[in-house]
């Protein structure tokens, strides 16, 4: 619910994207998907952008365009040297999605981005706040978005009341994006709006005194906007310790690391073999799942490192332990996805972080 007494009137509306856009052009960060935004360019960087931060996104988005500067390029490439270029942004599964999104479109549009709507939301990992992104900045389509940093300054523009993470609370609030986003410059207002969000108005402590539209806030006008759109809430982690087994070959300069398959979390990338920790933190199960899956003997009692990161909802302790030697040619040929891998080889491959971390110690 909008605030008592107050409407979004024409003039209101006019007098708010005015100033924004006025602010933005004066404001906004030089960002190296906004010098040529294509819809290729502003796809990639808005994917890039979920879940993570405009500093690290930049040099992950030159690094890929200088591998992938097209479509076609990106449809091409093999999926392992894609996970390479995006080893450790994260969240891998948007990386899958956007080689499956440029197959489709070499297969359907003939390797140029769609630009119209229905064809752009039909592709996989695209929902209605990214085709509207990319459709808007790259085409100036007059289309909504809504994402962390517009869901924050609209429910504080105008003091919305609502849960805005309940299905009414989400409806209310496209609603409000419908409404403010205008027919011509469209892709100025939307990026105006986003940037507002993330360089002024702040989740916590937002810089009204610095805000080009204060004095049109109704949350700034009405001292709401400490606790518009309600707190902050902190992810809760869920702590669990982990082992990893550094294998390495009798004969050579190697080690055993794994391809983690579809449905595991890293999925499609390598990684050196990995479980939950036992009860009293050791690795007997992992040594035991590991050396059946293999055939190979494994003995694996030194503590070499241990490592803390998070993942998703889990803050996570990793024992590393160094195995004794085993001999490669004794490997099953069951053994799947597992290979002996010299350091160099490491170097091409995609790790996850830590995984990356384990095999710097190796060098």
């Amino acid at each position: 619910m909008i605030a008592e007494n107050f409407t979004i009137s024409p003039a209101w509306r006019n007098a708010v994207r005015r100033k924004l856009v006025t602010w933005f052009d004066q404001n906004a960060r030089t960002l190296p998907w906004r010098s040529d935004p294509t819809p290729y360019h502003v796809w990639v960087s808005e994917i890039m952008l979920q879940q993570t931060q405009v500093a690290t996104v930049i040099d992950y988005y030159h690094r890929f365009m200088d591998a992938f500067p097209s479509v076609a390029s990106l449809a091409a490439a093999d999926e392992e040297s894609l996970m390479r270029i995006w080893e450790g942004l994260g969240y891998y599964r948007r990386a899958k999605m956007m080689h499956q999104a440029a197959k489709r479109i070499v297969a359907q549009h003939d390797g140029k981005f769609p630009v119209d709507y229905g064809s752009v939301i039909a592709l996989p990992g695209i929902g209605r706040y990214t085709a509207g992104a990319i459709l808007s900045i790259a085409s100036d389509a007059s289309l909504p978005i809504l994402e962390g940093n517009t869901v924050r300054v609209f429910s504080r523009w105008v003091a919305i009341g609502d849960d805005v993470k309940s299905p009414a609370g989400i409806k209310h609030l496209w609603q409000i994006a419908e409404s403010m986003v205008p027919e011509i410059g469209a892709g100025r207002f939307n990026q105006a709006a986003m940037e507002l969000g993330a360089l002024i108005c702040r989740p916590v402590a937002p810089r009204c005194n610095a805000c080009p539209v204060a004095k049109q806030c109704v949350a700034n006008q009405r001292g709401l906007q400490d606790s518009i759109p309600g707190k902050v809430t902190k992810t809760l982690y869920e702590d669990r310790r982990e082992v990893a087994l550094v294998i390495p070959n009798l004969d050579s300069d190697a080690w055993l690391i794994r391809r983690v398959p579809d449905g595991e979390r890293w999925a499609g990338l390598w990684d050196f073999p990995r479980g939950i920790a036992d009860a009293d933190n050791g690795p007997k199960s992992l040594v035991t799942q590991t050396a059946s899956q293999t055939g190979l003997p494994i003995v694996a009692e030194n503590l070499l490192a241990t490592m803390k990161h998070a993942v998703t909802k889990f803050r996570i302790t990793l024992d590393v332990y160094a195995a004794e030697p085993v001999d490669a040619s004794l490997i099953s040929t069951l053994a799947g996805e597992f290979r002996f891998v010299t350091a160099g080889e490491l170097v091409t491959m995609p790790l996850n972080v830590t995984g990356r971390k384990i095999a710097a110690m190796r060098r």
